[in-house]
């Protein structure tokens, strides 16, 4: 995974510095470029090649998708939502750049992700074309951004299990699923594959957030990078605040386990995302 993220932090900077030098390239590159664990471009890549595609191939999806996750995180520290000064060690795009170009700079990120996408693999036929419309449809208002509503909603009205576990499964599972169905999608996968990593993505993304929550009360800003406490601070409903630390735990490790029943599924050297799964639960950012 170490060696994919060198990767796509070059091909990252590579791309942008080709854009025009103003405020607002700035403003984009600096949030596509303080870090992260860059989970969603690697989960495209490694699916990917699992169905025979190329990294060269892969990686204006992967930059893509990078781009989206990267708009979203932009809008999501703003002080209309979360109001955050810090993410991933670093001072917050509106904290540098001021609350307006932030905004621009969140909205340019998503539209030249589809630009990318577009000029990519919609020439590349159908399947360029249907895997793009999947990418769309995860970030849009039936899938991301429906998650953030919600999110935004139980700050002020509790959720119960069920409504959080929707909750996390738009805001933080949708995009994860097409990280990792978009690229399938586009080499061809059958029916039944695109199901099984649906499954696998949806775990995947469950996982991850409860490990999240965990992190949000266990640990620091600066190890995690940005400010901890938060959710209990604004009332938010979360998986500790409902089951407390250890259970959230013991939750954390089915939904891993039901990942890799998914992938065992699976007809294909899942070896890659077997690995790249199980690191995750020992994360601590």
């Amino acid at each position: 995974m170490i060696e994919l993220k060198n990767l796509l932090d070059t091909e990252i900077l590579n791309y942008f510095r080709r854009l025009p030098d103003n405020t607002i390239t700035k403003a984009m590159m600096y949030s596509m470029s303080i870090g992260g664990k860059r989970l969603r471009p690697v989960l495209c890549l490694l699916t990917g090649e699992m169905f025979g595609k190329s990294k060269e191939d892969l990686m204006p999806m992967a930059l893509a998708m990078e781009m989206i996750h990267t708009y979203s995180l932009i809008h999501d520290d703003l002080p209309a939502m979360d109001n955050d000064d810090y993410r991933r060690g670093k001072l917050t795009s509106h904290k540098v750049f001021g609350e307006a170009n932030a905004i621009l700079a969140g909205d340019a990120l998503l539209n030249e992700a589809f630009t990318v996408l577009l000029e990519s693999y919609a020439v590349q036929g159908e399947s360029g074309a249907r895997a793009a419309l999947y990418i769309s449809g995860c970030s849009g208002r039936d899938g991301m951004i429906l998650g953030q509503v919600m999110d935004l909603h139980h700050e002020e009205y509790p959720a119960t299990f069920d409504e959080l576990r929707l909750c996390h499964h738009k805001k933080t599972g949708a995009l994860i699923t097409a990280a990792v169905c978009a690229p399938a999608v586009y080499a061809g996968a059958t029916a039944e594959e695109i199901i099984l990593l649906e499954e696998y993505a949806g775990n995947l993304g469950l996982a991850f957030q409860i490990q999240d929550d965990i992190l949000d009360v266990t640990s620091t800003r600066e190890v995690l990078g940005k400010t901890v406490g938060k959710d209990e601070k604004s009332n938010k409903t979360t998986y500790v605040g409902l089951f407390g630390v250890d259970k959230s735990r013991e939750m954390a490790k089915e939904a891993t386990e039901a990942c890799l029943a998914a992938l065992s599924k699976l007809r294909r050297d899942t070896s890659k995302l077997e690995d790249l799964t199980r690191s995750l639960m020992e994360r601590t950012y």
